[in-house]
């Protein structure tokens, strides 16, 4: 049997058996440590403090016969040999200075000079190691993996053949170092390794789960785990929904080149054709493309109404059998020097594709502007930063796959937001500059913008203001078209008296000239140029506290306030609201000059905003902290109005900043332990009722127990009626392990607005270093899936070394 060796030995070690440089010619050595350097010429010293030529032995006896040097050693001390970057130790070793030829026998470690470590209990190795034979043989990866044998020979300096193997991606000696049996592991008569394919081959194969065999082949083969990416099938997801019937997804990944890879991957379902998946990557000098694509041919599918008696079928299919396709690519390229620009391209047939096929994360961030959820968003852009500069340039159009109008009857005949109701954006340039040094004494930041927006379908509230939104019918108005150019001007200087007040004095110059067509006639507007402008000045002031509170622990108050005063604000009710409709107060937003985002509302008038920060520091790192402010105006701002969705005639403020006093922020965060951790942010309006509130507390205990908790709500809007958009949502996960590496898993979103467990997983854990699986009952019961609710089993596989079910 071969020695097991310790965790700590085994790190970092990859499957070669020998590698590294031939063993040097030794000079004549005398004692048990000798180190010897060749007369002439002089030699540059190696990476181990030897010059070439050198060789170091350590042993209890070291003797020379001829051009055969033997050293010996004990098991409790092995004999060590250094010799050009590489170490070998045993209890015995010989090595024949002519032929280079090196034996070894007794807890034999060898390391050449990449760091590559093998154990055997004998070894023996030519002069330039493409031949060598192992007995006993072990060694570990670097991801972890294992390999053992009774016999390994290298054929070649490629080819490794080991007979009587074990491989293992799981840890072999538990936390104490004692040995124990892997998760999994696969045992075969014969393994070859071939580093020319990359691959490690199995004839006749077991394969173990905690040692017990459960599956046989006479051939197999995986890529060799040093090996970053290599050709072959992943691991398959299988999945149930009751649209699609049992499905089971195949991946194949295709490596053309170290830098360029497929990734095919085709959905088997038993009720719908089939659908293909497929990704293609390619990095390039100095960026990289992204392109996933995938489609089908196959009728529309889900509940639908198709007798026309007012109850939908289940799971039926209807439409006529059409091509249905998506793209989501992506690329980013950053050349040497200030520019860098990239794109993104998204788009699918049809609006609940993604949710048909269960399509995995279709919306990403992946480019300098980003869609809403279930919004896709197609991009070109252009960047230039320096130290003191940025510019920007961007064109963007969007493709809405939000439900605008749910169907009572069946979700197949939900009503999408259509595409035309969306701007097309193009172009979009932001630029900001600041000097090299302060101005007087403090920071100057110029910043310009510019946008062009054509939106083809008429849209009232809130991009219009209520004073220009038609009583009337709107059916058949155009869009909207606005143009905007913007420059601004900010400075800000930091002072602090000797008690310690921090005192920011800060001016700002706004100008804005828009260019707005298409404007709804029967109001008497035509294209209008409309301009204007605002400047403020004002000053920030803190004064953080600090006191002792005992042994490590201390607390610090810092009350702040802010004074500003602007010109009037002249918010033109001709300009639309294209950027400034989501507003989020918060710490930080608070006391900003402008906290609506972008640039179509701002405030102004004479503004004094409050707040203070207590925060409690004990225990080394653990903490708590409140924030509470509030701001003041001198007068109401009815500019920030909107009409309410389901009765336009009335008004409502959704920002929290259109009366004279705003909605209260208060914000905490604490984290008692190094395995708790919590945070809390809420806007509470001047009736003590919370308008928009977010909390999450975050948990662990033993050593993979977790679990996590948030909460979100949203009463912005006062009215209760079919296009209210409040919602108030309770997110759960966790895991725990009952016995050993089993334990159990859950998690779910409650819709607590409509009374309904949105989605829900409970499921059966397998876990431990190498090996995850659940089994386990999933229920999604979203309204926007065409299938209606969906249930069925689901199953996930992880694998060290193999991969996952990538789910």
């Amino acid at each position: 049997m071969p020695r097991k060796p310790s965790a700590p030995e085994m790190a970092g070690l990859r499957l070669r058996l020998m590698a590294g440089a031939a063993v040097m010619a030794l000079t004549a050595l005398g004692l048990p440590a000798v180190a010897q350097e060749a007369p002439t010429p002089p030699v540059q010293a190696g990476t181990d403090g030897l010059s070439e030529g050198a060789v170091y032995v350590d042993a209890t006896a070291v003797s020379r016969e001829d051009d055969v040097i033997t050293a010996h050693g004990t098991s409790d001390r092995r004999a060590l040999g250094r010799f050009r970057n590489t170490t070998l130790r045993a209890e015995r070793f010989t090595y024949a200075i002519g032929p280079g030829i090196a034996t070894a026998d007794g807890q034999v470690e060898f390391t050449d000079d990449q760091g590559t470590t093998v154990y055997a209990s004998h070894l023996e190795l030519d002069s330039d190691l493409k031949s060598g034979v192992a007995v006993d043989f072990a060694t570990r990866f670097s991801t972890g993996a294992s390999l053992m044998a009774a016999t390994a020979v290298r054929r070649s300096e490629n080819v490794n053949e080991l007979n009587y193997a074990i491989f293992t991606p799981c840890p072999i000696c538990d936390a104490e170092g004692n040995p124990q049996e892997p998760s999994i592991s696969i045992q075969a008569e014969n393994v070859v390794q071939d580093e020319g394919l990359r691959a490690i081959l199995y004839r006749n194969a077991v394969f173990r789960v905690g040692g017990v065999p459960v599956f046989y082949l006479p051939y197999f083969a995986h890529p060799d785990p040093t090996v970053e990416r290599a050709s072959g099938f992943l691991v398959p997801t299988p999945s149930y929904d009751e649209g699609r019937g049992i499905s089971l997804e195949v991946p194949y990944l295709q490596v053309v080149s170290p830098s360029e890879d497929w990734l095919i991957s085709p959905q088997f379902n038993t009720r719908v054709a089939p659908f293909l998946n497929l990704q293609w990557r390619r990095r390039f000098g100095d960026g990289t493309i992204v392109v996933r694509g995938g489609g089908t041919y196959e009728r529309s599918f889900g509940d639908f109404d198709l007798d026309g008696d007012g109850d939908a079928e289940s799971n039926v299919s209807f439409g006529d059998r059409t091509a249905r396709s998506y793209l989501l690519a992506h690329g980013r390229f950053d050349p040497a020097g200030p520019w860098r620009w990239g794109f993104t391209a998204e788009r699918t047939s049809d609006k609940t594709l993604f949710d048909r096929y269960d399509v995995r994360q279709p919306y990403q961030d992946n480019g300098l502007y980003y869609g809403d959820q279930r919004r896709l968003i197609s991009q070109v852009y252009l960047e230039h930063q320096t130290p003191r500069s940025y510019v920007s340039v961007a064109a963007f159009t969007l493709q809405s796959l939000r439900v605008a109008q749910f169907d009572p009857v069946t979700p197949a005949l939900n009503v999408f937001e259509t595409e035309g109701s969306l701007p097309v954006v193009a172009p979009l340039i932001e630029a900001r500059w600041e000097p090299d040094g302060p101005v007087f004494g403090g920071r100057l930041r110029l910043k310009g913008s510019a946008v062009s927006l054509y939106r083809e379908d008429y849209v009232g509230g809130p991009v219009l203001r209520p004073e220009i939104i038609p009583t009337g019918s709107t059916l058949g108005l155009p869009g909207v078209d606005s143009r905007r150019v913007s420059g601004q001007l900010e400075w800000r200087r930091t002072l602090i008296s000797p008690m310690g007040i921090r005192w920011e004095p800060f001016v700002d110059a706004r100008a804005d000239i828009y260019s707005v067509g298409d404007l709804p006639p029967m109001m008497g507007l035509d294209e209008e140029a409309i301009s204007r402008g605002r400047a403020t000045a004002g000053v920030d002031i803190s004064y953080p506290l600090i006191r002792q509170m005992g042994p490590g622990a201390d607390l610090i108050l810092e009350p702040m306030a802010q004074l500003s005063i602007s010109t009037n604000p002249d918010l033109d009710p001709r300009v639309p609201i294209e950027d400034s409709q989501a507003v989020e107060l918060d710490e930080s937003s608070l006391f900003r000059v402008d906290r609506f985002p972008g640039y179509d509302l701002y405030e102004g008038g004479a503004r004094f905003t409050a707040g203070a920060r207590a925060t409690l520091r004990w225990d080394n790192g653990r903490q708590a902290s409140l924030f509470v402010g509030r701001s003041f105006r001198d007068a109401q701002e009815d500019a920030y109005l909107v009409p309410l969705p389901d009765d336009p005639a009335n008004l409502y403020d959704p920002s929290g900043l259109g009366a004279e006093t705003s909605d209260w922020v208060v914000q905490g965060s604490f984290s008692p332990s190094d395995r708790i951790r919590g945070w809390g942010h809420a806007t509470i309006d001047s009736a003590g009722e919370i308008r928009r509130a977010e909390a999450a507390l975050d948990g662990r205990w033993g050593r993979r127990n977790l679990a996590s908790v948030s909460y979100i709500i949203d009463r912005s809007n006062p009215l209760e009626g079919p296009n209210n958009r409040n919602y108030e949502f309770v997110q759960l996960a966790g895991q725990q392990f009952i016995y050993g590496n089993w334990g159990v898993a859950v998690t779910g979103i409650a819709d607590l607005e409509r009374d309904l467990i949105t989605r829900s997983e409970v499921g059966l854990l397998f876990d431990d270093d190498c090996f995850r699986f659940e089994l386990g009952w999933r229920r999604d019961n979203t309204q926007v899936r065409p299938t209606g609710p969906s249930e069925g089993l689901y199953v996930r596989l992880n694998l060290a070394t193999f991969g996952g079910t990538g789910y």
